[in-house]
Protein backbone atom coordinates (compact mmCIF):
# COMPACT_ATOMS: atom_id res chain seq x y z
CA UNK A 1 0.00 0.00 0.00
CA UNK A 2 1.12 3.55 -0.40
CA UNK A 3 -0.29 6.31 1.36
CA UNK A 4 -1.49 9.21 -0.92
CA UNK A 5 -2.92 11.84 0.71
CA UNK A 6 -4.98 11.02 4.19
CA UNK A 7 -6.00 7.95 2.27
CA UNK A 8 -4.29 4.47 1.46
CA UNK A 9 -4.79 3.88 -2.29
CA UNK A 10 -3.83 0.64 -3.81
CA UNK A 11 -0.35 0.38 -5.54
CA UNK A 12 1.29 -1.31 -7.98
CA UNK A 13 4.47 -3.09 -5.42
CA UNK A 14 6.36 -2.29 -2.96
CA UNK A 15 9.18 -1.39 -5.40
CA UNK A 16 7.65 0.56 -7.52
CA UNK A 17 5.34 4.02 -8.06
CA UNK A 18 3.41 5.48 -10.73
CA UNK A 19 5.08 7.69 -12.21
CA UNK A 20 3.80 10.46 -15.80
CA UNK A 21 6.23 13.26 -16.60
CA UNK A 22 4.01 15.48 -18.97
CA UNK A 23 6.52 17.79 -20.19
CA UNK A 24 5.05 21.23 -19.81
CA UNK A 25 6.71 22.48 -22.40
CA UNK A 26 6.42 19.10 -24.98
CA UNK A 27 2.78 18.40 -25.65
CA UNK A 28 3.17 14.63 -24.89
CA UNK A 29 1.15 12.63 -22.89
CA UNK A 30 2.29 9.73 -20.68
CA UNK A 31 1.17 7.53 -18.17
CA UNK A 32 4.35 5.80 -15.95
CA UNK A 33 5.38 4.01 -13.45
CA UNK A 34 8.64 4.89 -11.49
CA UNK A 35 10.63 1.28 -11.61
CA UNK A 36 13.93 2.46 -9.79
CA UNK A 37 17.26 0.80 -10.96
CA UNK A 38 17.16 -1.72 -13.76
CA UNK A 39 17.00 -5.29 -12.30
CA UNK A 40 14.66 -7.08 -15.34
CA UNK A 41 16.06 -10.66 -16.35
CA UNK A 42 14.57 -12.05 -19.32
CA UNK A 43 13.14 -15.30 -18.99
CA UNK A 44 13.75 -16.08 -22.74
CA UNK A 45 16.70 -18.32 -24.30
CA UNK A 46 20.08 -16.24 -22.94
CA UNK A 47 20.58 -12.86 -25.28
CA UNK A 48 24.37 -13.72 -25.53
CA UNK A 49 24.84 -14.59 -28.67
CA UNK A 50 22.69 -11.57 -30.05
CA UNK A 51 25.02 -9.35 -27.89
CA UNK A 52 28.28 -11.20 -29.55
CA UNK A 53 26.99 -10.36 -32.84
CA UNK A 54 26.63 -7.12 -31.72
CA UNK A 55 30.06 -6.46 -30.52
CA UNK A 56 31.46 -7.75 -33.76
CA UNK A 57 29.56 -4.85 -35.72
CA UNK A 58 30.44 -2.60 -33.17
CA UNK A 59 34.38 -3.40 -33.32
CA UNK A 60 34.36 -2.99 -37.22
CA UNK A 61 32.41 0.36 -37.14
CA UNK A 62 35.05 1.54 -34.51
CA UNK A 63 38.30 -0.24 -36.41
CA UNK A 64 36.96 0.49 -40.45
CA UNK A 65 34.77 3.26 -40.50
CA UNK A 66 35.81 5.95 -42.60
CA UNK A 67 36.00 8.90 -39.94
CA UNK A 68 36.62 8.59 -35.91
CA UNK A 69 33.52 7.43 -34.28
CA UNK A 70 33.21 7.70 -30.30
CA UNK A 71 31.71 4.22 -28.35
CA UNK A 72 29.51 5.53 -26.83
CA UNK A 73 27.67 7.62 -29.33
CA UNK A 74 27.72 4.27 -31.08
CA UNK A 75 25.81 2.43 -28.13
CA UNK A 76 23.62 4.84 -27.08
CA UNK A 77 22.27 5.18 -30.68
CA UNK A 78 22.00 1.05 -30.94
CA UNK A 79 19.96 1.23 -27.64
CA UNK A 80 17.44 4.51 -28.97
CA UNK A 81 16.71 2.42 -32.28
CA UNK A 82 16.07 -0.85 -30.47
CA UNK A 83 13.38 0.55 -27.68
CA UNK A 84 12.15 2.85 -30.65
CA UNK A 85 11.16 -0.04 -32.69
CA UNK A 86 8.44 -0.95 -30.13
CA UNK A 87 6.20 1.81 -29.77
CA UNK A 88 6.02 5.90 -29.94
CA UNK A 89 6.01 5.90 -26.42
CA UNK A 90 8.67 3.97 -25.55
CA UNK A 91 12.41 5.49 -25.29
CA UNK A 92 16.24 4.59 -24.42
CA UNK A 93 16.64 8.34 -22.91
CA UNK A 94 20.50 9.88 -23.09
CA UNK A 95 21.64 11.10 -19.56
CA UNK A 96 20.77 15.10 -20.83
CA UNK A 97 17.32 13.90 -22.35
CA UNK A 98 16.61 11.75 -18.89
CA UNK A 99 17.19 15.14 -16.94
CA UNK A 100 15.05 17.25 -19.06
CA UNK A 101 12.39 14.41 -18.54
CA UNK A 102 12.61 14.31 -14.75
CA UNK A 103 12.77 17.80 -14.25
CA UNK A 104 8.85 18.41 -15.48
CA UNK A 105 7.90 15.68 -12.97
CA UNK A 106 8.67 18.16 -10.38
CA UNK A 107 6.74 21.18 -12.44
CA UNK A 108 10.22 23.44 -12.17
CA UNK A 109 11.97 24.38 -14.82
CA UNK A 110 14.49 27.00 -16.91
CA UNK A 111 12.79 28.36 -19.74
CA UNK A 112 9.97 30.60 -20.84
CA UNK A 113 6.48 28.67 -19.71
CA UNK A 114 4.72 27.87 -22.91
CA UNK A 115 2.88 24.50 -23.39
CA UNK A 116 3.01 23.29 -26.79
CA UNK A 117 1.94 20.63 -29.76
CA UNK A 118 4.64 18.76 -31.50
CA UNK A 119 1.87 17.14 -33.71
CA UNK A 120 2.37 18.94 -36.97
CA UNK A 121 5.64 20.51 -38.94
CA UNK A 122 5.21 23.42 -36.51
CA UNK A 123 5.30 24.35 -32.91
CA UNK A 124 2.28 25.31 -32.17
CA UNK A 125 1.02 26.76 -28.31
CA UNK A 126 -1.42 25.27 -26.48
CA UNK A 127 -1.39 27.96 -23.94
CA UNK A 128 1.86 30.37 -22.21
CA UNK A 129 2.23 29.68 -18.63
CA UNK A 130 0.35 32.44 -16.39
CA UNK A 131 2.79 35.19 -15.35
CA UNK A 132 5.61 33.52 -17.37
CA UNK A 133 7.78 35.62 -20.24
CA UNK A 134 5.97 33.92 -22.93
CA UNK A 135 2.83 34.90 -21.56
CA UNK A 136 4.21 38.75 -20.79
CA UNK A 137 5.49 39.29 -23.92
CA UNK A 138 2.07 38.11 -25.74
CA UNK A 139 2.51 34.98 -27.11
CA UNK A 140 -0.78 33.35 -27.72
CA UNK A 141 -2.80 30.09 -27.63
CA UNK A 142 -2.64 28.71 -31.60
CA UNK A 143 0.39 30.39 -32.40
CA UNK A 144 2.59 28.91 -34.67
CA UNK A 145 6.43 28.56 -33.63
CA UNK A 146 9.01 28.46 -37.08
CA UNK A 147 12.03 29.01 -36.09
CA UNK A 148 14.04 29.09 -32.33
CA UNK A 149 17.09 31.62 -32.70
CA UNK A 150 16.51 31.67 -36.65
CA UNK A 151 16.69 27.74 -36.69
CA UNK A 152 13.83 26.46 -38.52
CA UNK A 153 11.97 23.83 -35.84
CA UNK A 154 10.66 21.61 -38.86
CA UNK A 155 12.14 17.94 -38.76
CA UNK A 156 13.37 18.58 -35.30
CA UNK A 157 12.25 15.78 -32.52
CA UNK A 158 10.48 17.62 -29.60
CA UNK A 159 13.06 16.52 -27.02
CA UNK A 160 15.54 18.84 -29.28
CA UNK A 161 13.09 21.71 -29.33
CA UNK A 162 12.86 21.43 -25.81
CA UNK A 163 16.44 21.72 -25.42
CA UNK A 164 16.50 24.45 -27.34
CA UNK A 165 13.75 26.56 -25.72
CA UNK A 166 15.07 26.02 -22.34
CA UNK A 167 18.54 27.60 -21.29
CA UNK A 168 20.07 28.97 -17.94
CA UNK A 169 17.80 31.78 -15.94
CA UNK A 170 18.50 35.25 -17.69
CA UNK A 171 19.63 33.88 -21.15
CA UNK A 172 17.16 35.09 -23.89
CA UNK A 173 15.86 33.20 -26.93
CA UNK A 174 14.06 34.45 -29.74
CA UNK A 175 11.55 32.73 -31.51
CA UNK A 176 9.51 33.41 -34.93
CA UNK A 177 6.16 33.18 -34.91
CA UNK A 178 3.10 33.10 -37.47
CA UNK A 179 -0.47 34.11 -36.24
CA UNK A 180 -3.38 33.40 -37.65
CA UNK A 181 -4.79 36.41 -39.73
CA UNK A 182 -1.54 38.37 -39.91
CA UNK A 183 0.76 38.73 -42.75
CA UNK A 184 3.81 39.52 -41.26
CA UNK A 185 5.70 37.25 -38.62
CA UNK A 186 5.95 38.12 -35.49
CA UNK A 187 9.44 37.65 -33.36
CA UNK A 188 9.43 37.62 -29.45
CA UNK A 189 13.02 37.86 -27.42
CA UNK A 190 12.52 36.18 -24.64
CA UNK A 191 14.42 35.94 -21.02
CA UNK A 192 14.52 32.85 -19.78
CA UNK A 193 13.65 31.86 -15.50
CA UNK A 194 12.25 29.51 -13.34
CA UNK A 195 9.26 28.67 -14.54
CA UNK A 196 7.28 27.34 -11.48
CA UNK A 197 4.47 25.27 -12.67
CA UNK A 198 0.91 25.19 -10.78
CA UNK A 199 -0.94 22.55 -12.20
CA UNK A 200 -4.58 23.77 -11.03
CA UNK A 201 -6.13 27.02 -11.72
CA UNK A 202 -9.82 27.62 -9.92
CA UNK A 203 -12.47 30.65 -9.86
CA UNK A 204 -15.63 30.62 -8.55
CA UNK A 205 -18.12 31.79 -11.39
CA UNK A 206 -21.54 32.99 -11.00
CA UNK A 207 -24.43 30.77 -8.95
CA UNK A 208 -21.52 29.62 -6.96
CA UNK A 209 -20.15 27.02 -9.35
CA UNK A 210 -16.73 25.99 -8.81
CA UNK A 211 -14.39 25.61 -11.48
CA UNK A 212 -11.39 23.69 -11.43
CA UNK A 213 -8.99 23.44 -14.20
CA UNK A 214 -6.21 20.46 -13.89
CA UNK A 215 -3.36 21.46 -16.47
CA UNK A 216 -1.19 17.94 -15.87
CA UNK A 217 -0.61 15.57 -12.96
CA UNK A 218 2.06 16.61 -11.22
CA UNK A 219 3.98 16.57 -7.82
CA UNK A 220 1.44 17.55 -5.67
CA UNK A 221 -1.49 18.31 -7.88
CA UNK A 222 -3.79 16.33 -5.42
CA UNK A 223 -2.96 19.04 -2.55
CA UNK A 224 -2.87 21.62 -4.50
CA UNK A 225 -6.94 20.41 -5.72
CA UNK A 226 -7.71 19.97 -2.33
CA UNK A 227 -6.76 23.60 -1.81
CA UNK A 228 -8.40 25.35 -4.63
CA UNK A 229 -11.44 23.43 -3.04
CA UNK A 230 -11.14 24.64 0.03
CA UNK A 231 -10.51 28.32 -1.07
CA UNK A 232 -13.78 28.02 -3.32
CA UNK A 233 -15.68 26.76 -0.89
CA UNK A 234 -14.97 29.68 1.61
CA UNK A 235 -15.26 32.00 -1.21
CA UNK A 236 -18.74 30.35 -1.67
CA UNK A 237 -20.13 30.21 1.73
CA UNK A 238 -20.04 26.62 1.99
CA UNK A 239 -22.13 26.38 -0.61
CA UNK A 240 -20.97 25.61 -3.82
CA UNK A 241 -23.83 24.51 -6.28
CA UNK A 242 -21.51 22.55 -8.35
CA UNK A 243 -18.25 21.76 -9.83
CA UNK A 244 -16.80 21.99 -13.58
CA UNK A 245 -13.33 20.05 -14.06
CA UNK A 246 -11.34 21.10 -16.73
CA UNK A 247 -9.58 18.57 -18.19
CA UNK A 248 -8.85 20.01 -21.45
CA UNK A 249 -5.07 20.55 -22.92
CA UNK A 250 -4.44 17.98 -19.78
CA UNK A 251 -1.99 15.80 -21.50
CA UNK A 252 -1.56 13.02 -18.30
CA UNK A 253 0.94 13.45 -15.51
CA UNK A 254 1.49 10.72 -12.39
CA UNK A 255 -0.81 8.10 -12.28
CA UNK A 256 -0.70 8.24 -8.12
CA UNK A 257 -1.76 12.01 -8.63
CA UNK A 258 -4.97 11.28 -11.05
CA UNK A 259 -5.47 7.86 -8.81
CA UNK A 260 -5.68 10.36 -5.83
CA UNK A 261 -7.86 12.90 -7.69
CA UNK A 262 -10.29 10.64 -8.83
CA UNK A 263 -10.60 8.91 -5.66
CA UNK A 264 -11.66 12.81 -3.80
CA UNK A 265 -14.23 12.82 -7.16
CA UNK A 266 -15.66 9.45 -6.35
CA UNK A 267 -17.38 7.73 -3.57
CA UNK A 268 -16.08 4.46 -4.31
CA UNK A 269 -15.94 1.92 -7.54
CA UNK A 270 -13.38 1.17 -9.60
CA UNK A 271 -10.92 3.47 -11.03
CA UNK A 272 -9.43 1.65 -13.97
CA UNK A 273 -7.94 -1.73 -14.35
CA UNK A 274 -4.50 -2.79 -16.01
CA UNK A 275 -3.67 -5.39 -18.25
CA UNK A 276 -0.61 -7.36 -19.65
CA UNK A 277 -0.35 -10.10 -22.48
CA UNK A 278 -4.15 -10.51 -21.68
CA UNK A 279 -4.22 -10.99 -17.99
CA UNK A 280 -5.43 -8.48 -15.11
CA UNK A 281 -2.40 -6.90 -13.31
CA UNK A 282 -4.19 -5.04 -11.17
CA UNK A 283 -7.66 -2.97 -10.53
CA UNK A 284 -6.90 0.47 -8.66
CA UNK A 285 -10.86 1.22 -6.21
CA UNK A 286 -11.74 4.30 -4.98
CA UNK A 287 -12.24 4.47 -1.45
CA UNK A 288 -15.15 6.16 0.24
CA UNK A 289 -14.97 9.96 1.66
CA UNK A 290 -13.45 11.97 -0.90
CA UNK A 291 -13.20 16.07 -0.71
CA UNK A 292 -15.61 16.18 -3.78
CA UNK A 293 -17.89 12.67 -4.08
CA UNK A 294 -20.86 15.07 -3.52
CA UNK A 295 -22.97 17.49 -5.41
CA UNK A 296 -22.99 18.15 -9.43
CA UNK A 297 -20.29 17.48 -11.71
CA UNK A 298 -19.31 17.85 -15.06
CA UNK A 299 -16.03 17.46 -16.91
CA UNK A 300 -14.88 19.13 -19.63
CA UNK A 301 -12.59 17.57 -22.53
CA UNK A 302 -11.03 17.96 -25.58
CA UNK A 303 -8.22 16.18 -28.13
CA UNK A 304 -5.69 17.07 -26.01
CA UNK A 305 -6.98 15.62 -22.85
CA UNK A 306 -4.70 12.39 -22.55
CA UNK A 307 -3.47 9.12 -20.82
CA UNK A 308 -3.76 9.83 -16.79
CA UNK A 309 -6.36 12.79 -17.57
CA UNK A 310 -8.23 9.94 -19.51
CA UNK A 311 -7.96 7.45 -16.71
CA UNK A 312 -9.58 10.56 -14.57
CA UNK A 313 -12.55 11.58 -17.59
CA UNK A 314 -13.15 7.56 -17.84
CA UNK A 315 -13.54 6.96 -14.10
CA UNK A 316 -16.17 9.72 -13.46
CA UNK A 317 -18.05 8.88 -16.71
CA UNK A 318 -18.20 5.22 -16.36
CA UNK A 319 -18.98 5.33 -12.56
CA UNK A 320 -21.82 7.69 -13.22
CA UNK A 321 -20.16 10.52 -11.39
CA UNK A 322 -20.01 13.01 -14.18
CA UNK A 323 -20.49 13.51 -17.79
CA UNK A 324 -18.10 14.41 -20.35
CA UNK A 325 -18.27 17.99 -22.61
CA UNK A 326 -16.38 18.97 -25.49
CA UNK A 327 -14.32 16.84 -28.17
CA UNK A 328 -12.74 12.67 -28.17
CA UNK A 329 -9.91 12.38 -25.89
CA UNK A 330 -6.71 11.85 -27.47
CA UNK A 331 -6.73 8.44 -26.94
CA UNK A 332 -3.70 6.69 -24.86
CA UNK A 333 -4.40 3.77 -23.24
CA UNK A 334 -0.64 2.39 -22.24
CA UNK A 335 1.51 2.91 -19.74
CA UNK A 336 4.94 3.31 -19.37
CA UNK A 337 7.45 1.97 -16.45
CA UNK A 338 10.26 4.39 -15.95
CA UNK A 339 13.49 2.97 -15.22
CA UNK A 340 17.07 4.61 -13.41
CA UNK A 341 20.23 3.11 -15.65
CA UNK A 342 23.59 3.83 -14.73
CA UNK A 343 25.62 7.11 -15.65
CA UNK A 344 22.29 8.87 -15.23
CA UNK A 345 20.27 7.68 -18.48
CA UNK A 346 16.73 6.35 -18.17
CA UNK A 347 14.43 3.74 -20.09
CA UNK A 348 10.21 3.98 -20.79
CA UNK A 349 9.20 0.82 -21.44
CA UNK A 350 5.51 0.60 -21.85
CA UNK A 351 4.39 -2.30 -19.85
CA UNK A 352 0.64 -2.02 -19.31
CA UNK A 353 -2.60 -1.07 -21.29
CA UNK A 354 -4.87 0.44 -18.95
CA UNK A 355 -8.69 0.30 -19.09
CA UNK A 356 -11.88 2.43 -17.74
CA UNK A 357 -14.47 0.43 -14.85
CA UNK A 358 -16.30 -1.08 -17.89
CA UNK A 359 -13.51 -2.05 -19.53
CA UNK A 360 -13.82 -0.10 -21.98
CA UNK A 361 -9.89 0.29 -23.84
CA UNK A 362 -9.03 3.61 -24.31
CA UNK A 363 -5.61 3.18 -26.41
CA UNK A 364 -5.85 4.56 -29.68
CA UNK A 365 -10.11 5.06 -29.48
CA UNK A 366 -10.47 7.91 -26.70
CA UNK A 367 -13.24 8.97 -24.77
CA UNK A 368 -16.49 9.63 -26.54
CA UNK A 369 -17.95 13.13 -24.59
CA UNK A 370 -21.51 12.64 -23.53
CA UNK A 371 -22.38 16.11 -25.09
CA UNK A 372 -20.24 16.54 -28.02
CA UNK A 373 -18.76 20.47 -28.50
CA UNK A 374 -16.43 20.02 -31.69
CA UNK A 375 -12.83 22.07 -31.45
CA UNK A 376 -11.37 23.65 -34.32
CA UNK A 377 -8.49 20.71 -34.41
CA UNK A 378 -7.73 21.41 -38.04
CA UNK A 379 -6.53 24.42 -37.46
CA UNK A 380 -3.62 22.95 -35.29
CA UNK A 381 -2.91 19.96 -37.20
CA UNK A 382 -4.94 17.71 -34.44
CA UNK A 383 -2.74 14.31 -34.07
CA UNK A 384 -4.48 11.80 -31.81
CA UNK A 385 -2.87 8.33 -30.45
CA UNK A 386 -4.00 6.46 -33.60
CA UNK A 387 -2.09 8.33 -35.55
CA UNK A 388 0.89 7.67 -34.36
CA UNK A 389 3.05 5.31 -36.79
CA UNK A 390 3.30 2.24 -34.61
CA UNK A 391 0.88 2.92 -31.83
CA UNK A 392 -0.28 0.12 -30.20
CA UNK A 393 -2.88 -2.42 -31.22
CA UNK A 394 -6.01 -3.74 -29.65
CA UNK A 395 -4.76 -6.13 -26.62
CA UNK A 396 -5.33 -9.46 -28.60
CA UNK A 397 -3.18 -8.57 -31.48
CA UNK A 398 -6.05 -6.66 -33.94
CA UNK A 399 -5.32 -4.20 -35.60
CA UNK A 400 -7.03 -0.77 -34.50
CA UNK A 401 -9.61 0.37 -36.97
CA UNK A 402 -9.33 4.24 -36.43
CA UNK A 403 -12.81 6.27 -35.60
CA UNK A 404 -13.80 8.38 -38.60
CA UNK A 405 -12.81 12.07 -38.04
CA UNK A 406 -15.58 13.86 -35.97
CA UNK A 407 -18.32 15.43 -38.19
CA UNK A 408 -21.06 14.92 -35.92
CA UNK A 409 -23.08 17.68 -37.28
CA UNK A 410 -25.55 17.85 -34.20
CA UNK A 411 -22.30 18.88 -32.32
CA UNK A 412 -22.21 22.35 -30.99
CA UNK A 413 -19.07 24.34 -32.69
CA UNK A 414 -16.59 26.28 -31.03
CA UNK A 415 -15.09 29.49 -32.95
CA UNK A 416 -11.90 29.26 -34.14
CA UNK A 417 -8.88 30.38 -32.01
CA UNK A 418 -8.09 28.66 -29.20
CA UNK A 419 -8.65 30.53 -25.86
CA UNK A 420 -6.25 30.19 -23.29
CA UNK A 421 -7.98 27.70 -20.83
CA UNK A 422 -7.58 28.22 -17.45
CA UNK A 423 -6.82 32.16 -17.65
CA UNK A 424 -9.38 33.77 -19.60
CA UNK A 425 -12.80 31.86 -17.76
CA UNK A 426 -15.37 34.67 -17.47
CA UNK A 427 -17.18 34.62 -13.96
CA UNK A 428 -20.56 33.81 -16.30
CA UNK A 429 -19.34 31.14 -18.72
CA UNK A 430 -22.99 32.18 -21.08
CA UNK A 431 -21.14 35.67 -21.68
CA UNK A 432 -17.94 34.09 -23.11
CA UNK A 433 -16.43 33.22 -26.19
CA UNK A 434 -15.86 29.51 -24.43
CA UNK A 435 -18.58 26.95 -26.16
CA UNK A 436 -18.14 23.95 -24.23
CA UNK A 437 -17.34 25.70 -20.69
CA UNK A 438 -20.82 27.51 -21.11
CA UNK A 439 -22.59 24.01 -22.46
CA UNK A 440 -21.13 22.44 -18.89
CA UNK A 441 -21.87 25.37 -16.90
CA UNK A 442 -25.75 25.24 -18.42
CA UNK A 443 -25.75 21.70 -16.87
CA UNK A 444 -24.75 22.81 -13.42
CA UNK A 445 -27.30 25.67 -13.11
CA UNK A 446 -30.17 23.59 -15.20
CA UNK A 447 -30.71 25.69 -17.88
Amino acid sequence: MAVVGRRLLPCRSRASRRLTPAFSLVAGAFALLWAGAADATSTRESPYDLFDQFGRVLAWVENEYVDPVERERLVEGALEGMVAELDPHSAYLAPEDYAIFRSDTEGQFGGIGVEVDFSSEWVTVIAPIEGSPAARAGIRSGDRILAIDHASVRGKSPVDLVKRMRGAPGSSVLLTVRRDGMEKLLYFTLTREIIDVKSVASKLLTGNVGYLRIKAFQQGTHTELLEHVAALRRAASGNVRGWLLDLRNNPGGLVDEATAVADELLPGGVVFTTRRRGAVVEEVRAQPGGALHRGALVVLVNEFTASSAEIVAGALKDNGRSRLVGARTFGKGSVQTIVDLPGGAGLRLTTLRYYTPRGRAIQAQGLEPDVPVASPGGEFGVMRERNLEGHLPEEFGAPVVAPPPESDPSALREPLGKTSLGTEVPTDPRLGKDVALATAYRMIVGE
